[in-house]
């Protein structure tokens, strides 16, 4: 298929491109290279079956246009302001792109869609990439998220991308639009920008830094191998139901200072690190306002309805993400030379 895919230079966004493009697919990327973009995270698979457009979808003419260049066969709208820090100290933007710039693209993609006929009609699709975060809080004791939890946002980033999920369906439901949503866990893994938490704890303790944990630690997260959630992402758009959501989880639930401690142990076993005792560089500093205690993720749907389930779990994937950042210092030292690392946002 000719898959046109928004955000393919960010960090989810990029693993898809790379792993359609290994699976015989042809990849038009969408992205407006905001800082959190980096288009040396798809050069590998520059060639016959890619193509990138520097459009930003909150210009509707700009997102009309690929439509009609480039004829998709589907679309992953992956494209969004994501970090919910910024959100806290910019929300504007996160209105802007996650739910205007949703709004464009459904617009765009169902008039593509109204002009189809025959196979290319019935197999066209949107694919709508969204998060869990959408649900809102959970406590310790209470059952993990499923499709059916109420949403309850709790910040700028989950409203916004709560309102773009509602769109959605709406267009779904209203104009017939081939949708398919899914809803999924904190992601991890090469090529993610240095503002996330694991890259920050991997790259604080490789450079002797304190390595800030928010509040107490306690806050639970379920964590997702990047490219686990690719080909979630690939499975739901060849087999996904129409109209139907799947929550995609990784099965690896821990606590904020769990995680930091696993990761810190790991850096003390590598022999290419003298260091050895990278936990006494935590350093628990004042929480995020409206910080959810806990995410999880009932993985029962996709994993009966599509036969999927993550290969990645546990600390293999930690170790994974570690090697390649000490493997690839030219990916992510620029960005520290240009100020885009360690800096504390949304207070």
């Amino acid at each position: 298929m000719k898959l046109l895919i928004t955000g393919g230079c960010g960090f989810i966004g990029s693993a898809v491109c790379r792993m359609a493009v290994d699976r015989g697919h042809s990849v038009v990327n969408i992205d407006s290279l905001t800082y959190a973009a980096n288009p040396s995270s798809v050069a590998m698979i520059e060639g016959p079956n890619y193509a990138f457009e520097h459009v930003d979808i909150r210009d509707a003419d700009a997102v009309t246009r690929v439509f009609e260049t480039h004829k998709p066969d589907a679309v992953m709208h992956l494209a969004a302001e994501s970090h919910v820090d910024r959100s806290i100290d910019g929300p504007g933007a996160f209105v802007e792109t996650n739910v205007m710039g949703t709004f464009n693209m459904l617009q765009a993609a169902r008039a593509h869609w109204d002009g189809l006929s025959g196979a290319a009609r019935e197999a066209f699709r949107f694919h709508h990439v969204s998060t869990d975060e959408v649900y809102g809080d959970l406590e310790m004791d209470d059952p993990a998220f499923t499709e059916d939890t109420p949403y309850d946002p709790s910040s700028p980033y989950s409203a916004s991308k709560a309102a773009s999920d509602h769109l959605v369906r709406a267009w779904h439901r209203t104009f017939g639009l081939p949708v398919v949503v899914t809803n999924c866990s904190n992601n991890y893994g090469p090529y993610q920008f240095p503002e996330k938490l694991i890259p920050v704890v991997i790259l604080k303790a490789l450079h002797g830094d304190d390595i800030p944990v928010y509040g107490t630690g306690e806050n639970v997260r379920d964590w997702l191998y990047v490219d686990d959630h690719a080909d979630a992402l690939l499975t739901v758009l060849d087999k996904g139901a129409l109209g139907r959501t799947y929550n995609v989880g990784g099965n690896n639930e821990r606590t904020n200072i769990e995680l930091v401690r696993t990761i810190c142990e790991l850096m003390d076993k590598r022999d290419d690190i003298e260091r050895t005792d990278h936990a006494s560089l935590i350093t628990f500093v004042s929480d995020r306002p409206g910080h959810d205690v806990r995410y999880a993720i009932n993985p029962e749907r996709i994993r009966d309805e599509l036969d999927w389930s993550p290969k990645i779990s546990w600390n293999e994937g930690f170790e994974k993400t570690i090697d390649w950042y000490l493997d690839n210092r030219d990916w992510w030292q620029p960005l520290i030379k240009t100020g885009q690392f360690g800096q504390r946002l949304g207070q």
